[in-house]
């Protein structure tokens, strides 16, 4: 994550403790928000560390280590939204560059095809093919001009592409690249029949049913893919049987990762079988412009098998965050009262799994986490050590039993950074 990646920068002078660095503020250009952004991340890894290491701390505070600990877990909170915000203002400058960039590629992509045709005509003679061709060049590049200037605030031509939980979504990328081959292989055809309209019982044959039935099997199955996938991935975070967290921007990654940014196989065996695939369709109709692509029945069976396994990861993927035990946290060394009963001001330790779903690493989120204890809101302190926090991580977080909690048999609730909650487990609280 953004934290993560900057754990080696160091902060710079002239700035804020809390992150708000004096160079390149309110500047709205992409250079100033990346600098700010990378500044943010700086002093708040700096901050940590310092805290970590012990460092820091009011002498007021010192007398007391719960007192101490909320201390520093309001000031890295404070510090990680400011990360955040600087994070937002770079995620706007990321969008409105990307969309200038990617019109630069499509446009990039059509004359690298021209300087192609222009060195294998040599010798060979220009074609009615080779027109085709660079007309439903210009035509798909105009189009996707046309989209990023629509889209140009989320992203340009990728806003079509990314999911609800602002990253990259693999099925719609597979289908998209399907569906951006067959409609440049049919304009390519009706190119060549305005051109050339004595070939016409030949082109005609080439949309044949028969002889296209492999591409659009395949670009069916992909679409039909990209729909399903969104709606189990809906239907199992409405059910809380999967935890989503908006991520800052898409990254080209997100194909190949899932919300964590690990390696997904699903996502990659997706990805790499339909690569091929594409390929093979593009090489056929390079050689034979004059038909659309014969996508043969055993690369469309590889293609579906490849479609049902990246679902079955889609609905296999996740689970509900769940409170196995909740005991009573070991005192501080030297305490008389190591063995005894929870009581309101004592630390409560809560074990279990999923408190700290995929993408929700970063501090932001982590400050996010809340513990409910009877009708007691707590908010999880976050516990700086060397690199990271002891408190909270996926499978333990620590918080102390408000005062305002009623003596007796409570529940303890954990509810994550996405929204979901864990179930309810009983505890009993002595005077």
């Amino acid at each position: 994550m953004a934290v993560e990646q900057a754990e080696n920068a160091t902060t710079a002078e002239g700035q804020h403790p809390h992150g708000h660095p004096h160079g390149h503020k309110g500047c709205e250009c992409p250079q100033g928000a990346r600098e700010g952004h990378r500044r943010a991340v700086a002093t708040f890894v700096a901050l940590r560390e310092r805290f970590a290491a012990g460092e820091g701390l009011p002498r007021a505070l010192a007398h007391s280590a719960g007192a101490s600990r909320q201390w520093v877990s309001d000031e890295l909170a404070h510090a990680a939204r400011s990360v955040a915000d600087s994070g937002r203002a770079e995620t706007s400058a990321w969008r409105h560059r990307v969309w200038l960039r990617t019109v630069c590629v499509v446009w990039g992509a059509a004359g690298a095809l021209l300087i192609g045709q222009l060195a294998t005509a040599i010798g060979a003679g220009w074609s009615v093919a080779r027109t085709a061709g660079l007309t439903a060049a210009v035509i798909t590049a105009a189009l996707l001009t046309l989209t990023a200037r629509l889209h140009r605030a989320d992203g340009g031509p990728l806003a079509p592409l990314v999911g609800e939980d602002n990253r990259l979504s693999t099925s719609r990328t597979v289908a998209a690249a399907w569906l951006l081959i067959a409609v440049f292989a049919v304009l390519v055809l009706g190119v060549e029949l305005a051109v050339a309209p004595g070939d016409r019982q030949r082109l005609t044959d080439g949309l044949a049913l028969g002889h296209t039935a492999g591409l659009l099997t395949v670009a069916a199955s992909t679409c039909v893919a990209a729909v399903l996938a969104r709606l189990v991935v809906a239907a199992r975070v409405r059910a809380q049987r999967l935890q989503k967290v908006r991520a800052v921007r898409p990254r080209a990654a997100d194909l190949l990762t899932d919300d964590a940014g690990r390696g997904s196989f699903a996502d990659v065996q997706y990805i790499v079988v339909h690569t091929v695939a594409l390929a093979f369709t593009a090489v056929r109709l390079a050689r034979e412009p004059w038909r659309l692509p014969d996508v043969p029945w055993g690369l469309a069976l590889l293609a579906a098998v490849s479609v049902v396994m990246y679902l079955t990861g889609k609905y296999a993927e996740g689970g509900r965050p769940t409170v196995l035990s909740v005991v009573r946290a070991l005192p501080e060394e030297g305490a008389i009262d190591r063995d005894a009963p929870i009581r309101t001001g004592d630390d409560i330790e809560i074990r279990g799994s999923g408190f700290v779903p995929p993408g929700a690493q970063d501090p932001d989120r982590l400050a996010k986490l809340v513990v409910r204890i009877g009708a007691v809101h707590v908010h999880v302190p976050l516990v700086p050590v060397a690199g990271g926090f002891s408190s909270p991580t996926d499978t333990a977080l620590t918080v102390p039993v408000p005062v305002d909690v009623e003596p007796g048999r409570v529940d303890v609730q954990v509810v994550t950074a996405s929204g979901a909650e864990t179930n309810r487990y009983p505890i009993d609280v002595m005077d």
